[in-house]
């Protein structure tokens, strides 16, 4: 889910305004379960939320969830540092609580940024390590040396820099929430919330690791468990106000959870307008996320078109861009139907693959122009007919 939010409508703000990422909901975990198959490379989850009446949620929205940091993480830290954990410090909002709780509530200990250091640096002018990887000239090696590592391995590497607890709140940054696609609709799930999230594991620097968020869900929110969560609004990304207008997705891995939740929408509302999605993943046996969701929604009439792209299952790799291309006549025949084109999902590769193959289906449709199809791209836009949500 992006961070890079519009601002909530006033309806938004009158519905979510009693839960705040500072003041959450104790949401109960009502459902939490594995996806992906076993020997899938990938760990996704399906995780299902209460929310009180007056909590109201619309698809394209945001569920933001307050992790902890894990205990054993917050151990290491403790170690590295040689404190108890019972030492008294002052939180952000100047509120006397023991250094374990902020460790595992209040501070960013995991992924390492240049901030910490160069803060570490001032603690410690004299200290030669610390000033190679400080300060502007030294950005590259910063970065370098925070590729893979967390808080705790600076701490481990330069000992004894840190002579308070409390200064650990001028080196690290908060704990700050996650925000992950709803995949639900509320018109078919009224009390509760309901997300996808993929559980980031990996090994760097001879220690395991793993997401501070989606570790959380995936080995600490046990059925039953409590966890914060807030609502967040995304007013730029919505189905069409008209429903009888076509609507194509492209949503691979975990882009999948918005459109499952505009999937519901529109079957909940007998919405006329026709839908087509495009979905890839890894393998089709283990990673086909709602396999049996969306193939009843297709065999239904709900769901119009469903295209897949399973980048494993043959020897050359087939993505959903290529597929969008294989279908470049019908993409088109939809767009000049007046069909809203959504994305969810990857900014770094995807979305610019997707644009890429979109662009190219205009310019081959409209029998134009790299340029006639950038401006036909630039009304879409303007109409708000080409939305993004990438992360």
């Amino acid at each position: 889910m992006s961070e890079t939010l519009e601002a909530p409508t006033p309806t938004a703000t009158a519905h979510a305004s009693k839960y705040t990422r500072n003041s959450p909901y104790q949401s109960e975990v009502l459902v939490n379960y594995l996806l992906t198959a076993a020997g899938s490379e990938k760990e996704t989850r399906h995780i299902e939320l209460t929310v009180e009446p007056g909590m109201e949620y619309t698809p394209g929205d945001a569920v933001g969830i307050i992790p902890e940091n894990r205990r054993e993480a917050v151990d290491e830290v403790l170690q590295a540092l040689g404190y108890t954990g019972t030492e008294r410090v002052l939180d952000h909002y100047k509120v006397d609580i023991d250094l374990d709780e902020a460790l595992r509530t209040r501070l960013a200990i995991g992924k390492l940024t240049r901030g910490s250091i160069n803060q570490m640096a001032k603690l410690a002018p004299a200290n030669d390590g610390l000033k190679a990887l400080s300060g502007p000239d030294n950005k590259a090696k910063a970065e370098d040396y925070c590729w893979g590592r967390e808080f705790v391995d600076l701490a481990l590497d330069f000992t004894g820099v840190i002579q308070t607890p409390q200064q650990l709140f001028n080196i690290l940054g908060r704990l700050t929430p996650r925000m992950y696609s709803i995949a639900s609709s509320q018109a078919l799930h009224s009390d509760n919330v309901q997300t996808t999230v993929r559980v980031v594991r990996y090994d760097s620097h001879g220690k395991s690791r793993q997401g501070l968020c989606s570790g959380h869900l995936g080995e600490r929110a046990p059925l039953g468990e409590t966890l914060p969560i807030f609502l967040h609004a995304n007013g730029n990304f919505r189905l069409p106000e008209d429903s009888s207008a076509p609507v194509i997705m492209v949503g691979p891995g975990t882009g999948i959870a918005p459109f499952r939740a505009f999937l519901e929408e529109r079957q909940a509302t007998g919405a006329p307008g026709d839908n087509w999605l495009f979905f890839g993943e890894q393998r089709e046996a283990l990673d086909f996320l709602y396999r049996e969701q969306l193939h009843e929604m297709h065999k239904s009439g709900v769901l119009q078109r469903l295209d897949t792209a399973f980048s494993r299952d043959q020897a050359k790799k087939i993505y959903v861009q290529d597929r969008m291309m294989e279908h470049a006549p019908a993409l088109f025949d939809w767009l000049e139907r007046g069909a809203y084109f959504y994305v969810c999902g990857d900014a770094t590769r995807m979305a610019k693959d997707v644009e890429t193959a979109l662009l190219d289906s205009i310019a081959k449709g409209m029998n134009g122009t790299p340029e006639q199809a950038a401006e036909y791209l630039e009304t879409m836009k303007k109409q708000k007919r080409y939305q993004r949500d990438v992360y």
